[in-house]
C-alpha cells in the first residue's frame, strides 16, 4: 500500500470468521496445499493474518480453470527476481479468444491516427476494451491476489447477466501475483529487496519490466492495482480508492483522466456499499463509504511521481486506480472483489466515452496540443548528444525510452538547433508524439514543489538526464533535421592502439569494465581524476571492452597513478526492517559497478570479525544497531547490548587492520556517530524530504569525475557540521537555489554545508547523498566506486 498519514484503528484487530459469499460471488476456493514448507503464513508487520492462498497453489489452480473454460488463456510471462513464475490470465468471451491480434492492432491505430480511431469507436459500439487488474505488488498485501483468483473463477465459469455483459464489452487481463517472491516470503519487496511499486521510472526489476511490456501490449483503458490496508482514514470510510489529492504531475492530461476516474471511484464505492451487510465484521457493516482522496482530502496521497504502477499506466492513457482494502482477511478480499466489480460495471456502461477520451490523450500528444498545461512545459524536442568515448549512458537512456513506447529518431546528417551544431548520429525525441506526457516526465528537469503542498508521499524528483548522467537539451524552437527511427541500440565498444589503455571514470559501464579486467588479473592503476589505465595489450582487453560499449584508446600513464586491486565488499543487510530493505538500492548499484558484494547481518558482524572483506558499507536505517526494536523488527537487528558492543569492537578492529568503512545516507551516518567512528554533527532533514540538489564536488579522489555546480540526490537530506577533523570533499552549493527539484521544507539551513567527508585519522567516509537510491541515480554510483578505490 502507499500511505502518508497515520491511520487510526490499524492495530489489534482479530481474525474474523469467513461467511459464505453472496449470490454473484465465487465461493471461497478450496486449494490443495503443496510446498508450504517454503512459504510464510503471514507477516509480523501485519496486525492481521489469515489463511490466504499460498503462491505454490496458484499455478495448478489456474491450469484447472483453463481446462474447464474456453474463455481463459493462462501464460507465464517471465520470472521474478527469485525465479518464480509471473502468471498472466486473459479472459474474454469465446468469440474474441484467438482474435487478440486484431484488438491490439485497432489500439495501435490510436497512436498513428487517433482521429480515425475515435471515428471507428463511434461507429462500432460492439468493440471490446482491455481492462487490467494487477495482483498484490506488495507481498504482504495478500487480499489482492485472492480477490483476483475469485474473479478469474467467476468470469471463467459463471453465466449470470453481469458476467456476460462484462465479457461482451471487455477483455480482462489479470497479472495474478505481481510479486511472487514477496508473497512466498511474506515481505513487501521482491527477492532483490526492491519495492516494485517504486520501480516504474527505473524499471530495474524483472517484475516491473514484465508489467511495462504488458501495459504496452494492451494499452488498457482501465488499470486497477490491488493493495492494503487502509481503514478509518476518515471516520467510517473504510478502504481507499483513487484518484488522488494534489499535487498532480503536470505531464498528465489530467482533465481527461479526472473526468472519468472520479466517477469510476464512486461506482466502486457504491458496489462495496451495496454488499456491506454481507461482510462479517462490524467495521464493514458500519461503514459509510470508502476514502476517495480527491474527494475527501486536500493533500497527503498524491499521484505526482511516475514510480507507482497505476500512475505509470496513466501515461499510457489508462484510468489508473490504487485500491487499498481495509483489512487483511476474507472481508478484505470481499471489499477488493466488490471494488473491482464496481469498476468493471462502470467501464462496461461508459466504455465508448471513456475510450474516446483515452484516445484524446494520444491525439493531444501527436498534435502538440496541451490546452490545460503551462506554456512551455512541453518543449518541441529533446536533443540527446552522444559522448563519442563513452556513449553507454545515452544509449541506455535511448533504449529505455524506446522500451516505454517513446519514439526516438537519429540524425542522418549534422544539423543546427538554437545556434548549436549537432553532429550526425545525435538522438532526438520529438514531442509531437502520442505518449508525449511519459516522454516529458522522464526527460524534464522537474520542479521545486516545496510550497505547493505540506508533504509528499514519496519522491518528488527523478529526472533521467540529471540522475542517469546524459545530456538532454530541450528546445522550444523548430529546426530542420533528416532523421530515421531508432528501434534498439546494441552499440559495441572498441579498442584502438597498442596500450596501455585509458578507461575514463565516466559511467557505470566504465567502472564495471575495470572490475571485470581486475578479476581477469590485468594490472590497473588509477589517477587523481579517477581515470583507469590498463597495463596490457589489446587482445587481453578487447572482448571486455567490446561488451562494455566504450571506446578505449592508448594513453600515457600519469606518474601519480596508484595501483588498484579487485576488492571484496560487505554491505550491512537489514533483512526487511520497517517492511523494506533500505540497503537494497546501494547493493544493486555496487553490483552494477561490478563489485563482489556480500550481504551480512548485524548479528553476523557482532559474532564474526570482518575478515576476508576489504570494504564495509552501511546504507540503511540506524535502527540496525539499536537494541530497542519492535517484535516485527527484532529478527533483523541486534538482539542485546552484548551484540552491540561486539559489533562496535569488530568494526573498530576492521578499521585498525586496514579496512575501509563507508556510510551512505541519513541512517548510516547517524549509526556511524553512535559507533564512535565520527565526531561530526549529523544534520538530517525531514523524513519525506527529497529531491535533486546542486553540489560542489572537489573533483579529485573521492569525488573524481564530478565538479562544481554538479548534481546530487537527497532523500531524508543529510549534511555534516563540526567537521574540523575531516577532509571535506563535497558541499551543497552555496546558493539560495541549490535545491533544484523536489520537496524539502527549510532547505536553506543546509546551503553550503558538507555532504561528503572523510575522517582524517581513520578510513571512514560519510556520504550524505543517496548515491545508490533504489538502483536509480546511475550518475552518482561512481561516488561509491571512488570511495572504494580511493587510498
Amino acid at each position: 500500500m502507499k500511505k502518508k498519514k497515520a491511520l487510526s484503528g490499524l492495530m489489534a484487530v482479530s481474525l474474523l470468521t469467513v461467511i459464505p459469499w453472496s449470490s454473484g460471488h465465487a465461493e471461497k476456493p478450496q486449494w490443495t496445499n503443496v510446498n508450504t514448507y517454503e512459504e510464510q503464513d503471514g507477516s509480523k508487520f501485519n496486525s492481521e493474518n489469515y489463511d490466504f492462498v499460498k503462491f505454490s497453489q496458484i499455478g495448478s489452480k489456474l491450469k484447472e480453470i483453463e481446462k474447464l473454460s474456453n474463455r481463459v488463456k493462462v501464460e507465464v510471462r517471465g520470472t521474478s527476481a527469485d525465479g518464480n513464475p509471473l502468471y498472466v490470465v486473459t479472459i474474454a468471451d469465446p468469440t474474441t479468444q484467438g482474435k487478440f491480434g486484431k484488438v491490439k492492432a485497432l489500439r495501435k491505430q490510436m497512436f498513428k491516427n487517433p482521429g480515425k480511431a475515435q471515428e471507428w469507436v463511434a461507429n462500432n459500439p460492439d468493440f471490446k476494451v482491455p481492462i487490467m487488474i494487477n495482483g498484490s505488488i506488495h507481498g504482504t498485501e495478500f487480499v489482492g491476489s485472492d480477490a483476483i483468483l475469485q474473479l478469474i473463477e467467476r468470469f471463467a465459469t459463471q453465466n449470470d447477466e453481469t458476467t456476460k455483459d462484462v465479457l461482451e464489452n471487455n477483455i480482462l487481463i489479470f497479472n495474478v501475483v505481481q510479486n511472487p517472491d514477496g508473497r512466498i516470503d511474506a515481505t513487501r519487496f521482491n527477492g532483490e529487496g526492491i519495492d516494485i511499486n517504486r520501480d516504474f521510472i527505473t524499471q530495474s526489476q524483472p517484475e516491473t519490466k514484465e508489467m511495462v511490456e504488458l501495459i504496452k501490449e494492451w494499452n488498457p483503458m482501465v488499470f486497477l492495482d490491488t493493495h492494503g490496508y487502509v481503514k478509518n482514514y476518515q471516520p467510517n470510510l473504510q478502504g481507499l480508492i483513487e484518484p488522488c489529492t494534489p499535487p498532480h504531475n503536470p505531464n498528465y492530461e489530467y482533465d481527461l483522466y479526472g473526468k472519468w476516474a472520479y466517477k469510476q471511484a464512486e461506482a466502486m464505492e457504491a458496489e462495496i456499499m451495496k454488499d456491506h451487510e454481507n461482510y462479517s465484521g462490524s467495521l464493514y457493516q458500519d461503514m459509510k463509504g470508502t476514502y476517495i482522496p480527491l474527494r475527501d482530502d486536500s493533500a497527503g496521497w498524491d499521484d505526482y511521481p511516475p514510480i507507482f504502477t497505476p500512475m505509470y499506466a496513466m501515461y499510457h492513457g489508462a484510468y489508473g486506480h490504487t485500491l487499498e482494502a481495509p483489512t487483511n482477511d476474507w472481508d478484505g478480499v470481499r471489499w477488493m472483489y466488490n471494488s473491482i466489480m464496481g469498476a468493471l460495471k462502470f467501464a462496461t456502461a461508459n466504455k465508448q466515452s471513456m475510450i474516446t477520451d483515452q484516445i484524446e490523450v494520444f491525439k493531444r500528444g501527436i498534435n502538440f496540443d496541451h490546452p490545460f498545461h503551462k506554456e512551455g512545459l512541453f518543449p518541441k524536442a529533446y536533443i540527446l548528444p552522444l559522448d563519442p568515448k563513452d556513449p553507454t549512458v545515452t544509449n541506455k537512456a535511448v533504449n529505455h525510452l524506446i522500451n516505454n513506447d517513446i519514439e526516438v529518431v537519429q540524425a542522418v546528417n549534422a544539423f543546427e538547433a538554437d545556434g548549436v551544431l549537432y553532429p550526425k548520429g545525435t538522438y532526438l525525441v520529438e514531442m509531437d508524439q502520442a505518449k508525449a506526457g511519459l516522454a516529458n516526465t522522464m526527460l524534464w528537469d522537474g520542479e521545486d514543489i516545496t510550497n505547493d503542498t505540506p508533504a509528499m508521499y514519496d519522491i518528488s524528483a527523478w529526472s533521467l538526464p540529471e540522475l542517469w548522467g546524459f545530456e538532454a537539451v530541450a528546445t522550444q524552437n523548430p529546426f530542420k533535421v533528416n532523421a530515421t527511427k531508432v528501434n534498439q541500440i546494441t552499440g559495441q565498444g572498441k579498442v584502438s592502439g597498442k596500450g596501455p589503455f585509458m578507461i575514463p571514470n565516466s559511467s557505470v559501464q566504465s567502472v564495471n569494465l575495470v572490475n571485470r579486467l581486475l578479476k581477469q588479473g590485468i594490472p590497473i592503476v588509477r589517477d587523481a581524476q579517477g581515470n583507469f589505465f590498463a597495463k596490457t595489450v589489446a587482445n587481453q582487453v578487447s572482448a571486455a571492452v567490446k561488451e562494455s560499449g566504450l571506446q578505449v584508446g592508448t594513453a600515457d600513464v600519469p606518474a601519480d597513478a596508484v595501483a588498484i586491486t579487485s576488492l571484496k565488499v560487505a554491505i550491512l543487510k537489514d533483512g526487511g526492517m520497517g517492511k523494506q530493505k533500505s540497503h537494497a538500492g546501494t547493493k544493486l548499484a555496487l553490483k552494477r559497478l561490478g563489485f563482489d558484494v556480500t550481504e551480512i547481518t548485524p548479528v553476523e558482524v557482532a559474532k564474526n570479525p570482518l575478515n576476508g572483506f576489504d570494504i564495509f558499507v552501511y546504507s540503511g536505517t540506524e535502527s540496525l544497531i539499536s537494541t530497542n526494536l519492535s517484535e516485527a523488527n527484532k529478527e533483523f537487528g541486534l538482539q542485546n547490548a552484548w551484540q552491540l558492543n561486539a559489533f562496535k569492537d569488530n568494526v573498530t578492529s576492521f578499521l585498525n587492520e586496514g579496512g575501509k568503512y563507508i556510510a551512505v545516507g541519513a541512517g548510516a551516518s547517524r549509526a556511524t556517530k553512535t559507533l564512535g567512528l565520527t565526531d561530526d554533527i549529523i544534520n538530517v532533514g525531514g523524513s519525506n524530504s527529497n529531491g535533486i540538489v546542486k553540489v560542489d564536488y572537489e573533483g579529485t579522489g573521492l569525488t573524481a569525475g564530478y565538479g562544481e555546480n554538479d548534481i546530487g540526490f537527497v532523500y531524508r537530506p543529510t549534511w555534516f557540521t563540526d567537521t574540523d577533523n575531516d577532509e571535506i570533499v563535497a558541499t551543497l552549493a552555496d546558493s539560495d537555489n541549490f535545491f533544484v527539484a523536489g520537496h524539502w521544507k527549510n532547505n536553506i539551513t543546509a546551503k553550503g554545508q558538507a555532504v561528503i567527508v572523510k575522517e582524517q585519522n581513520k578510513d571512514v567516509t560519510l556520504i550524505g547523498l543517496e548515491a545508490g537510491f533504489r538502483d536509480h541515480p546511475d550518475y552518482l554510483f561512481r561516488l561509491l566506486s571512488n570511495a572504494i578505490f580511493e587510498k
